[in-house]
Formats: structure tokens, sequence, C-alpha cells
């Protein structure tokens, strides 16, 4: 498929139990999944979702127990995949004698990036992230948001097609999280593809185009962020403030409706029965402010599937 980043099929991991008796560890189940190119797509899932365990498929860390998956129609895993990627690991450790600088020269050479490439793609990319007078400094003088930068320069090093990046804003503050977001957003711009692990949910619902949720191995929901968190039957109507004590009086005449100070909050099956609503309202001579759809949050609909099952 041409427009198609990655490309997974059937794609299951088992590890063996490390004891004589221990039972298989069924890490991934069969998956099926298909990531456009171009877009920003999220991974979430609680520890132990398999999360892990498929990134590492897709970068031929590990090898899977059956399926295959291709990325912009490279078998994953191999060296001709690899080229095109780049991947910022959780918790990336350096050494710490490197600067910010050595770093990057360092891993464009493992990348066989000729030397004046390395200078210009560092030059560049230091000064995309916000870290070019830090260029010169070593990293054991590095904080944790410094050090997430340094790695997501690190990750784009060799201009790959696809980017993998896991918790790329953890340990920076709200002002550094929203510069490494607009980086993010450029390289969609770009017509890259990132794959991106957070647990940060409310980056997840800022900037990703497609969300997919796993849980014990399994892929058990996944969609657009207003695809998942739409929550059609539910509807919030806000009445002006001296209306209160009328809107309280008057919920038992609507029995799917339930009031708290000026608004309604309305179970309503139809955009009729929501009419039917506001005109009950509006027959008790009280003024109505706003009427909106009410939306879950990503936060709320991801502990609703892990913890109540929600996926079934």
């Amino acid at each position: 498929m041409a427009n198609t980043a990655i490309q997974i099929n059937g794609l299951e991991k088992i590890y063996k139990g490390s004891g004589r008796k221990s039972q298989p560890i069924h890490a991934l189940k069969p998956l099926e999944l298909d990531i456009p190119q171009g877009q920003i797509f999220g991974l979430l899932g609680p520890n132990g979702a398999g999360k892990t365990t498929l990134v590492k498929l897709l970068l031929g860390i590990v090898f899977p127990t059956n399926g295959t998956a291709t990325i912009q129609g490279r078998a994953a895993g191999t060296t001709a995949a690899k080229q095109i990627i780049g991947y910022l690991p959780e918790n990336h450790r350096y050494p710490s004698y490197l600067t910010g600088f050595g770093v990057l020269r360092y891993f464009g050479q493992l990348s066989g990036l000729d030397t004046p490439t390395i200078q210009r793609r560092s030059a560049e990319l230091l000064e995309i992230v916000q870290m070019s007078q830090w260029a010169n400094t070593r990293i054991r003088q590095y904080s944790k948001g410094m050090m997430q930068r340094i790695g997501l320069a690190q990750a784009m090093l060799n201009n790959p097609d696809v980017i993998f990046l896991d918790e790329p804003t953890d340990g920076v503050d709200p002002v550094g999280r929203r510069e490494i977001r607009e980086v993010i957003a450029e390289l969609k711009e770009q017509g890259k593809t990132v794959f991106l692990n957070s647990h940060l949910l409310s980056e997840v619902e800022l900037i990703c185009d497609r969300v997919a949720i796993m849980n014990k191995g399994e892929l058990v929901r996944m969609g657009t962020v207003k695809e998942l968190t739409a929550t059609q039957k539910l509807w919030r109507i806000e009445v002006e403030q001296s209306h209160q004590q009328q809107l309280s009086l008057l919920s038992p005449r609507i029995p799917t409706a339930t009031v708290t100070n000026n608004v309604m909050l309305l179970t309503a099956e139809t955009l009729s029965d929501v009419n039917h609503a506001i005109d009950t309202i509006r027959s008790a001579e009280i003024l109505v402010s706003a009427v909106r759809p009410e939306r879950q949050s990503l936060e709320d609909l991801f502990i609703d599937i892990i913890t109540e099952g929600g996926a079934k």
C-alpha cells in the first residue's frame, strides 16, 4: 500500500517461561494494524500491555513468533528498514563525558553519515530543539529536559521517514512540552510519520491524528481522538446563573437529566430528545446560555477501558 508507513499482519510474540514449569508469556497477541504515511500515531496502554514489545518488533530488536511487519514497504528489522527509522527510547542514556554535539557526531557516524552532513545536520537540529547554546556542554551537566531535547535531535539526525518516540516529553516543563509538540508537528508537515508512546494522555490528545489503546497484549480500541472521545448521547445544557433554582425544580420533568447548579446533563438518544428538553426548559422561562455535546477526555476513556473492560 503506497500511502501506508507501517503495515502489521498477524504480528505475535510469545516469550518462553524462564523456569521448567513456567508458562509461556503471550506478550503480543496476533495484531493487524495499518498506520498511514504522514500521520502522528499514538500508542497507549498500561504497563505490560505489549507496547514495548510491539515497538521492539518493529525496530528489529526482538523477532516475532508469528506474523510480519513492513515499514515503508521494507521488512521490519532489516537493514533497509533501519535506514529510514529514527528512534528515541525511554530513559535513554549517553556517555556523560560527551557534549551535546559529541552525541550527535557519534550517532551520525553510527548511521554512516559523512562528516559534512553530520556537521550540517547537527547544527540544524540543535537549533530546532533549542540546544545550540549547550552544544559544547558535557552531558553530565544536562537536566532531564535537556537530555530529552538532545535525544529528539538524535532521533531526527539521519532524516528518517518514520520516527519512533518513546515518552519524548518525559521530564520536560510545560513550555518545553509545547516546543517539542511543535517540532513533532513540523515533522508531520514534512511528510514524516511519527509513532508516539506516551503516558501523558493530555499530550497525545493534543497532537495525535490517530490513537490505539492496547491492553494485555491486544489492540482494544483505535481511531481519531475525536472518534474515541465522542459521547454523542450526553449533552450539556447551561442556563443563566440566576435560573439555577428553577432548573433544579424542573429536572423531575426530564427523567434522563441530572442538574448541578446551572448545568443540566442530558442523556438523549436523538436530537429530538435534546430539543424537547430545551423546549421544556424555555417553557419555564429559563434562559439557555449554551448547549453542546459532552465529550470524554482521552484519559477518562483510557481508564474506562483498562479498569472497567470498556473495550468489550
